[in-house]
């Protein structure tokens, strides 16, 4: 039988979680670091998509399945979509099955890690080692010759393919 008191004991615990989640968020956001280009909140705002916004400048996570990056096979370089920084070469994608482009290295000295344990859990954040952007996570369940991961929010990716070579 439900009573006031297992009411409001109820709705306590429940006010008392979602204040942790939130709290933990909160303390997840951003890398606590200087970045050769940062920007006010206003200006990422201008400069991005919602959703690349929500991604590289709140940790957002893109659906699984709906970036069109999944399907890129063309040879080219995956950049920041926040400060077109060249992350992944297009040689090092490949499909994990995940529904997220995913890459089993980065360029040299395009990407930065950090300690991530929002939601609970304790994961290594990858984000843009010039404009400090959210990219996603990287796992250590990845191909040879790495095993691993990079497991990448197409929205905050841009693709540029590879110049066209043959005769001129």
């Amino acid at each position: 039988m439900m009573t006031r008191r297992t009411m409001l004991l109820g709705t306590a615990g429940t006010l008392a979680a979602f204040s942790l989640f939130r709290w933990n968020l909160a303390i997840n956001a951003a890398p606590a670091a200087k970045f050769e280009i940062e920007k006010s909140d206003e200006e990422w705002r201008k400069l991005l998509t919602p959703a690349q916004y929500d991604v590289l400048r709140k940790h957002g996570t893109e659906r699984a399945g709906t970036s069109p990056l999944n399907a890129e096979k063309r040879k080219g370089a995956f950049a920041c979509a926040g400060c077109d920084l060249p992350l992944f070469s297009s040689d090092t994608k490949y499909e994990s099955g995940t529904g997220w482009p995913s890459f089993w290295q980065p360029l040299p000295d395009a990407v930065g890690t950090t300690v991530d344990k929002s939601f609970f859990m304790t994961r290594t954040e990858v984000h843009c080692r010039r404009c400090g952007g959210h990219l996603g996570h990287v796992f250590e369940d990845g191909p040879k010759p790495t095993g691993l991961r990079y497991c990448m929010n197409g929205v905050a990716l841009k693709f540029t393919p590879a110049p066209a070579s043959g005769p001129a």
